[in-house]
């Protein structure tokens, strides 16, 4: 077994970069909340992106996927972006970004129970052991943010359908899209979401006050935390390997307990008692799917 490629400075701060983008997201999201609907919020981030990338795969003289594949499409638009991102910024209504970011860790451990089901994955005490460490974590979050008044059971629910629906997602899209351009991939994802949300954010209404926060965080959301988020993180799997890649996912709590007290918003010990107990159960997830071990192969779709 070879080792996996070291990184070098370039693809490290490239990784951290893709964290802090992604990280961020969660705050971004609830605040363009206050003035979007959950819909609206959505096709931003999908119809924003799509351009980012339509210009990558233009400019860098890519390919889009064959439209004999457009009924896979359809489904994973859906999954991976449209109805995740949905739900997570009507989550948000009721739920902490802090907290969202550690709920939104959950995507590999539904990834690993996917596998497992469907014989993908074997069993074993270290798997077992990191899902229920991983899923204890959560349970922690959650007890704590609606304990204290800081969260709605509701709004936690929908954001864990939403890291369940990226799980999905992924599984489809390994089986569907195995060895096609992902620029490609990732651009007819997002306008296809876009297009589906259209119809869904008009329904919604007019957005309410459009302050410069609001205004700046739509635009950073789409261009940076979806387009070049997608362009970063398939750069990476070009050049080093999927776990370390995907090892972007044990940031992304810390990110976002950075961001949220930054924005002043109330950081809870039992939410980092459940982000340290979520984080080790993923670390033995990840451990026990690394090559030549047994278990499930790292899995993407670790952003918000």
């Amino acid at each position: 077994m070879s080792p996996a490629p070291r990184m070098s400075p370039t693809d490290l701060g490239q990784w951290l970069l893709l964290s802090a983008l992604w990280g961020v997201s969660f705050l971004l999201i609830k605040w363009l909340g206050e003035s979007f609907s959950p819909a609206a919020v959505a096709l931003l981030r999908s119809g924003l992106g799509a351009v980012f990338l339509w210009g990558a795969l233009i400019l860098g003289r890519r390919h889009l996927p064959p439209a004999r594949l457009w009924k896979p499409l359809l489904v994973v638009a859906v999954l991976n972006n449209a109805l995740p991102w949905t739900l997570f910024a009507w989550g948000e209504h009721s739920v902490p970004s802090n907290l969202a970011s550690i709920l939104n860790a959950t995507t590999p451990l539904f990834s690993l129970l996917i596998a497992l089901a469907t014989r993908e994955a074997g069993a074993s005490l270290t798997l077992g052991a990191g899902v229920l460490l991983g899923l204890g974590g959560v349970a922690l979050t959650v007890s704590g943010g609606v304990s204290g008044g800081h969260a709605s059971l509701l709004g936690a629910g929908a954001l864990l359908a939403a890291t369940l629906s990226y799980a999905v997602a992924t599984a489809i899209a390994k089986r569907a899209f195995a060895g096609l351009d992902p620029v490609g991939l990732a651009t007819s994802q997002l306008s296809l979401s876009a297009l589906l949300l259209l119809p869904l954010a008009v329904a919604g209404g007019a957005p309410g006050p459009l302050s410069p926060r609001i205004l700046a965080s739509a635009l950073f959301l789409g261009l940076f935390g979806s387009g070049l988020a997608y362009l970063l993180y398939y750069g990476l799997l070009a050049r080093v390997s999927a776990t370390q890649v995907t090892a972007v996912t044990y940031l992304l709590p810390l990110w976002g307990l950075l961001w949220g007290a930054l924005a002043g918003e109330e950081t809870l010990l039992i939410a980092l008692v459940g982000a340290g107990v979520t984080l080790l159960g993923l670390a033995l997830v990840t451990g026990a799917g690394r090559p030549g071990t047994p278990g499930v192969k790292t899995q993407a779709g670790a952003e918000p």
